[in-house]
């Protein structure tokens, strides 16, 4: 069997499908993450770009949105593994060039902008209780990387109950085999994988 056969054959691949209210969740897009001599790739711009559309029909709908950014402290007092072990992430201050959320992109009133140190938006934030008390059922993710703070951020949604959707044209990743490795994976297991325009044309 090829590899789809096998999915197939183990019942993976099915879909938890879009439910009564949807929240959307903008990971890490900021100024250092569409840089390629910082913590960029190629085609991150490009998901920033085409989230813009996404993010104007949420909020011409009213819908919740939050926005994350990974925040340490300058002095180092609050390096966990993740900033010792990817070092470029301690230069993602408060104040930092690089750790802004890009223009194109700017949260407005009433948007969450969450200070995250971990690669999930949904760990030690209170990301999931503010989705549940916005009535939010359905995160839809986007941002970046696709193999790491995005897919961190959609396993914790699914284990957080929330059926999770991918704008598969609104992640972006260093390169393009993790970024459709993981596009893949998720999913079989884990999230509904859709282009932007496939699921504004569903979005209530």
């Amino acid at each position: 069997m090829n590899r789809d056969e096998i999915y197939q054959h183990q019942g993976l691949g099915g879909t938890s499908g879009i439910g009564q209210r949807c929240g959307l969740i903008l990971v890490d897009f900021v100024n250092g993450f569409v840089d390629i001599d910082q913590l960029g790739g190629p085609h991150i711009e490009a998901a920033a770009n085409a989230t813009v559309p996404l993010l104007a029909a949420f909020r011409a709908k009213g819908l919740p949105v939050a926005h994350t950014r990974v925040v340490f402290e300058a002095d180092g007092s609050n390096f966990n593994v993740f900033a010792r072990r990817v070092k470029p992430l301690q230069k993602l201050t408060e104040t930092a060039q690089g750790s802004q959320i890009v223009p194109q992109l700017q949260p407005v009133a009433g948007e969450w902008v969450i200070r995250k140190q971990t690669a999930s938006a949904f760990f030690n934030t209170g990301l999931a209780d503010w989705l549940h008390l916005k009535g939010v059922d359905t995160a839809i993710i986007v941002g970046c990387t696709t193999s790491g703070c995005v897919r961190a951020s959609v396993v914790d949604s699914m284990q957080h109950n929330f059926r999770t959707v991918v704008i598969s044209d609104c992640v972006g990743d260093r390169a393009i085999e993790p970024h459709d490795a993981n596009l893949f994976d998720m999913q079989q297991k884990y999230a509904d994988v859709m282009t932007r325009d496939e699921f504004l044309a569903k979005l209530k």
